[in-house]
């Protein structure tokens, strides 16, 4: 019987687990000085972080004008040019089949999951889930022409 009580214990102290002491909508805090913290400002997204974000792609893609393919096309221009249409790359079926442009909205779904926008693709790649850092990426894809 002597369980019960610690049982009780250790289920409350789970309860209380990765529940955050303020609400994410709670005003700005008191620093202990008086003065109240601002809240941090949204970051906005620009080409120069899109290119630091680039880097994570530059094992399989190039972004040279000219440049050649590596295990997936050059990205050089992607922006604006047709699904599956850079010249001297073999795509897959499903990405062939995809059909469309690569403008913004597009680039935008297949960055944050590839292998969910494009059931089949070759592109082993898990995606950027950060929606400012696929702004980014995106705004240095766009400025790649």
């Amino acid at each position: 019987m002597r369980i019960a009580p610690v049982l009780l214990a250790g289920a409350l102290a789970l309860a209380g687990c990765g529940k955050s002491e303020t609400p994410t909508d709670a005003p700005a805090a008191d620093t202990g000085t008086g003065e109240v913290a601002a809240p941090t400002a949204p970051v906005e997204p620009t080409a120069a972080m899109g290119e630091q974000i680039f880097r994570r792609c530059v094992a399989c893609h190039t972004i040279d004008k000219g440049g050649s393919n590596g295990i997936g096309p050059n990205l050089y221009g992607v922006a604006g040019r047709a699904v599956a249409s850079h010249a001297g790359f073999s795509y897959s079926n499903a990405m062939k089949a995809k059909g469309g442009v690569w403008d913004t909205a597009a680039l935008d779904t297949y960055l944050a999951a590839p292998m969910k926008a494009v059931p089949g693709t070759r592109m082993a790649f898990a995606g950027v889930p950060d929606a400012v850092d696929r702004k980014a990426l995106i705004l240095y894809l766009e400025s790649q022409k």
